[in-house]
């Protein structure tokens, strides 16, 4: 779950937590809820679909890590760049698409949907078996292999580097990588030194 204030435009700066040295990337095809509903099957998913566009889940590791739920690492301000543009589904299939993610450059995920562990049509089942979808509500459908903390040694973004997510038939964001605001002076709470560690 993200809040408001973590959605970020497609080529805007994305600033990494000053709370944060595990600042990661995941490039994902999002889905943009339309009609919406509760109890959508997967035959009538795409029916509940608005479009598809292209979503960075940057997440603060450590923080991701701080507890049972990853929500604190999903939610620094300005953590999820998203669009360029809605394309609608009967513009694109999405059923095998190529996700590719590069850093300063350099091919640091690529992938396709049809890899996906769980495909669209099913995440739209499963997360209206639990809660309404609303219009304007996004689900980002995770990311494939190559993401920053799996590496050995460990990548992590830094201020000045540019990330840049592609998904095939739907779009490109582009980000830099700039720093937050410090916290106050004495801030206390930080998550522990080992939490950036493997998942």
């Amino acid at each position: 779950m993200r809040s408001a204030s973590s959605v970020l435009a497609p080529y805007a700066d994305l600033v990494r937590p000053s709370l944060s040295t595990g600042f990661d990337y995941e490039g994902e095809l999002a889905v943009v809820i339309g009609a919406g509903g509760r109890y959508i099957s997967r035959e009538d998913a795409l029916s509940a679909v608005a479009g598809f566009t292209v979503l960075n889940d940057a997440s603060a590791r450590e923080w991701q890590r701080a507890a049972t739920q990853w929500t604190p690492g999903k939610n620094f301000d300005a953590t999820m760049p998203i669009g360029p543009e809605l394309v609608t589904p009967d513009e694109v299939s999405v059923e095998d698409l190529a996700i590719t993610t590069t850093l300063n450059g350099a091919v640091m995920q690529s992938a396709r949907t049809s890899q996906m562990i769980v495909d669209v049509a099913s995440c739209i089942e499963f997360f209206s078996s639990f809660t309404t979808l609303l219009p304007g509500d996004v689900i980002a459908t995770g990311t494939p292999g190559g993401v920053g903390f799996a590496r050995t040694p460990p990548v992590w973004l830094t201020p000045g580097d540019v990330i840049q997510v592609t998904v095939e038939g739907i779009g490109t964001i582009r980000n830099t990588v700039v720093e937050d605001k410090p916290a106050p002076a004495g801030w206390r709470w930080r998550p522990a030194a080992s939490a950036t560690g493997s998942l």
